[in-house]
């Protein structure tokens, strides 16, 4: 069964105070003209303290952003640039949302509330600086299940419905307005890290560097790295395979992100900013995610990558810190270690003893060959064959030597499977935009949430982080 997030006390604890002279702007939120509570996240709020705060409350301090006792005094928006489908933008930063406040949960870990939707700032450009409520939906929907999966993801943690009428291209318009609260292990990104060299900002660099090795500790001596290597080396390899376990992650979750680009990139390999997210209907590595992604940039299959194109570019903005060939060293490594994740993952999800990268590997050909074959839905597969019971052919011949990692969960014999798929989506939405009925999402969070339970925590994955006080 999966451990719950462990109780906490509030505790603020706002690090990025040290960089916020040149990391962001100081920014207000919103005055919006309602705000209605339409989630809260029961599970993370006990996290970081706030599970006892009244309806009162959350709604002051997470629609009108009034700060929490003893952190950040005024919202940052943060500043960095991104790579967007390969092209190089330095007009990007925080247009829509702010970093809210920053928090230790019960293992000692900094983590922060940052908004999604909260109004404008200083990179907003043309747009509006607001969410519709049904991406914050949306939001609820993919964090949920990716956790569930095993997925080291942000959470949703708060969306207050707020009153507007926001007009948009990609769905039927007016539609209703939230702000969106996620509770992150950072946001600091590899965009963070392309502004610094671009602005050439060498000393802000080396403390960016040191901020993230000391509030998103990793091993201080990762598996390819050196007693003598600098500290941008060292963050180098900890985010190689923070994003080999992510990007495999992904893909045993059948997950198509749909916007890979360098500013979506968490340094602490966390998955965040889910905008036109899919699950995958047929294991198809050309499946995409994004309307506008005409050429299959970050299509399912090319997810590895693509991550793995994101950490090159982290390696040439740590060029204003390091040599090349100790970072290109770290990069190297990105293949072997999503192999491995990919084997670890795989068996975790079905239930299984692994067997080593060898067997793994087999193993997970032999399935993917099943579902293309039999053209199964990737969450019915899994749930089918948990512990690997009912393959046939060359499947079950992989299957040969492999071991339950537990005592078979009953859950694995009923007949509901939980997915995540398109239609679902539109028809939870359905009944929220027109008839304002939230029951059927509680109900599916709930599932979703006993799904998690069944399949346990997952797997370790190399060079996460580690507690810090």
């Amino acid at each position: 069964m999966r451990a719950e997030p462990q109780a906490a006390v509030y505790r603020p604890d706002p690090q990025i105070l040290s960089l916020s002279d040149w990391l962001g702007d100081a920014v207000a939120p919103a005055d919006f003209p309602k705000t209605e509570i339409r989630y809260r996240n029961s599970r993370w709020d006990k996290a970081v303290g706030m599970g006892n705060l009244s309806d009162e409350d959350w709604a002051k301090h997470f629609s009108r952003f009034v700060p929490l006792d003893d952190n950040l005094p005024q919202p940052l928006a943060l500043r960095y640039h991104g790579h967007q489908f390969r092209t190089y933008n330095p007009e990007i930063g925080d247009g829509r949302g702010f970093l809210f406040a920053q928090l230790r949960d019960g293992d000692g870990r900094l983590l922060d509330l940052g908004t999604k939707g909260s109004g404008t700032t200083p990179y907003s450009r043309t747009a509006d600086g607001r969410l519709t409520l049904k991406g914050g939906v949306r939001e609820i929907l993919a964090t949920e299940m990716l956790e569930a999966l095993g997925v080291y993801t942000s959470k949703t943690f708060s969306i207050v419905e707020t009153g507007e009428e926001l007009w948009r291209n990609d769905e039927p318009s007016p539609t209703r307005s939230a702000v969106m609260t996620r509770l992150s292990h950072g946001h600091i990104r590899i965009g963070t890290f392309q502004r610094l060299l671009a602005l050439e900002e060498r000393d802000h660099m080396e403390q960016l560097v040191d901020y993230c090795l000391t509030q998103f500790p990793g091993p201080a001596a990762p598996e390819g790295a050196t007693a003598g290597d600098e500290p941008a080396v060292i963050l180098m390899h900890q985010v190689v395979e923070r994003l080999a376990d992510l990007a495999a992650s992904w893909m045993v979750a059948g997950f198509v992100h749909g916007v890979l680009n360098t500013d979506n990139m968490n340094i602490t390999g966390e998955s965040f900013d889910y905008g036109p997210w899919r699950w995958l209907p047929a294991w198809d590595s050309g499946f995409t995610a994004a309307y506008f992604d005409q050429t299959g940039l970050y299509a399912f299959g090319r997810q590895p990558e693509a991550l793995h194109w994101n950490c090159g570019q982290f390696a040439v903005a740590l060029r204003l810190l390091a040599d090349a060939p100790p970072l290109l060293e770290a990069m190297e490594r990105f293949g072997p270690l999503y192999m491995a994740a990919i084997g670890r993952r795989w068996c975790w999800r079905m239930g299984l003893s692994s067997r080593g990268e060898e067997k793994d590997a087999q193993l997970v050909s032999a399935a993917e060959k099943t579902m293309r074959e039999s053209k199964a839905q990737p969450d019915q597969f899994f749930h089918r064959h948990r512990y690997g019971r009912g393959a046939q052919g060359e499947f079950a011949e992989a299957l040969g030597g492999y071991a339950p990692i537990e005592e078979p969960n009953r859950y694995w014999q009923e007949e509901a499977v939980q997915s995540m798929l398109v239609d679902e989506v539109e028809a939870l939405w359905s009944a929220i935009d027109q008839r304002d009925d939230w029951q059927p999402l509680d109900d599916k969070v709930s599932a979703i949430r006993r799904l998690g339970a069944a399949l346990g925590n997952p797997p370790a994955p190399g060079g996460h982080l580690t507690q810090s006080t």
